[in-house]
């Protein structure tokens, strides 16, 4: 009868409220780059805990390249497309380094920079310093983000520090260290897929945390 009454206003008021709940949700470019970026970290981790032998340290580059450095492009372009500028910054940002690190490895066994092998743990200190200093920073900057993503940040950082204290120290123990701070990265990765692609799917998102820092 309430329906029958209906102001044209509240008619309409009840024809967009029926239309966005039978809307599918809004594209979100956050599973495929947590996906890529899972991909990498547990290739990388495992590598570094040992799971292949250290002579096969090109054993990861196929994923590194192939799916988790082009994944985080495409999620890049994905979210810059949607106007979704923290998000590209961030798979942007781990795009970058995944190439890089593939680049890196790839040049150090083909010789492509001209590097001896004199050279090649400093060239390695350089590398991981410089990464170092930008996933803090990056870190830092999304402090207002929910604390499942700044908990995937600190751990990505806190296994970066560890490899650099490895390569400097020629510690196989530190370099396996930083491997499993790397998988609980990936596994917290895997928390923050499953609650993102919940939403993507029609569901409710899992409890992700407050963020560090009030909007």
């Amino acid at each position: 009868m309430a329906a029958l009454d209906a102001t044209p206003d509240d008619s309409a008021v009840i024809a967009r409220e029926t239309e966005q709940a039978a809307a599918p949700p809004a594209a979100d470019p956050i599973p495929l780059g947590l996906a890529c970026f899972i991909m990498g970290a547990v290739a990388l981790g495992l590598t570094l805990v040992g799971a292949v032998p250290a002579r096969a340290v090109g054993a990861p580059l196929p994923i590194i390249l192939a799916a988790t450095g082009l994944g985080l492009v495409i999620t890049t372009v994905w979210a810059a497309a949607l106007g979704q500028t923290a998000v590209a910054a961030v798979f942007g940002i781990f795009g970058a380094f995944w190439l890089s690190y593939f680049v890196l490895v790839t040049g150090l066994i083909r010789g492509w920079f001209g590097i001896r092998l004199v050279d090649i743990v400093a060239t390695q200190e350089l590398f991981l310093i410089t990464w170092l200093v930008v996933v803090a920073m990056l870190t830092l900057a999304t402090l207002r983000l929910p604390l499942a993503f700044t908990v995937v940040f600190v751990l990505v950082t806190l296994a970066v520090l560890l490899v650099l204290l490895g390569v400097e120290n020629a510690s196989n123990g530190l370099l396996k260290t930083g491997g499993y701070v790397l998988l609980a990265a990936a596994v917290s990765g895997v928390y923050v897929f499953f609650s993102s692609l919940s939403v993507a799917t029609g569901g409710k998102p899992l409890p992700l945390g407050k963020p560090t820092l009030g909007r």
